[in-house]
């Protein structure tokens, strides 16, 4: 006969076993929204009517050498463009390095961002790396470049991809 004891016994367990499992996925879910917040929050210049007139002002300079562009856009000369150049280049950068360590995912960072982190790169990529080992550490925006060339990959993958095709109405 089953004594009252071990019953007891079996029944604590058994509350602590869900209790413990209830917190697990409390804790996934609680994960799972911080990382949602932080996803749509570091992607807010990609999405928001201030971040695309920054953008688009940013992808309308223009310069023919590096000479030019130090004498137009360089922080001792034009402190409102290097401001608003830099804090998207970080922007770019923490993507990056987030990206990289596991926290977002690509899919959702190229459809937040429209592939502008990839045009960004293009564009400034040669300025950033004639200003590194001068002004700039050897390894700044090294994760921009690297999200950036992601992006290229995936953007040249989706081209080659095949497409469905809608059939014809037949008449």
């Amino acid at each position: 006969m089953v004594d009252v004891q071990s019953i007891s016994i079996t029944l604590a367990a058994l509350s602590f076993l869900v209790v413990a499992s209830y917190y697990v996925l409390n804790l996934r879910e609680i994960r799972r929204n911080r990382q949602i917040t932080l996803t749509t929050t570091l992607l807010q210049p990609f999405m928001s009517d201030e971040g695309y007139i920054k953008i688009m002002d940013l992808l309308a300079m223009q310069w023919d050498s590096l000479e030019e562009f130090m004498n137009k856009y360089d922080s001792r000369v034009n402190p409102e463009n290097a401001a608003s150049r830099m804090s998207l280049w970080n922007a770019c950068e923490t993507l990056g390095m987030l990206y990289r360590d596991g926290f977002l995912d690509l899919k959702t960072i190229f459809s937040a961002s429209d592939g502008i982190i990839n045009s960004l790169w293009v564009k400034f990529g040669p300025v950033i790396e004639a200003y590194r080992g001068n002004d700039y550490a050897i390894n700044t925006y090294e994760n921009f470049e690297y999200l950036a060339s992601q992006i290229a990959e995936l953007i040249e993958f989706d081209k080659l991809a095949p497409r469905h095709t809608i059939p014809e109405r037949k008449k």
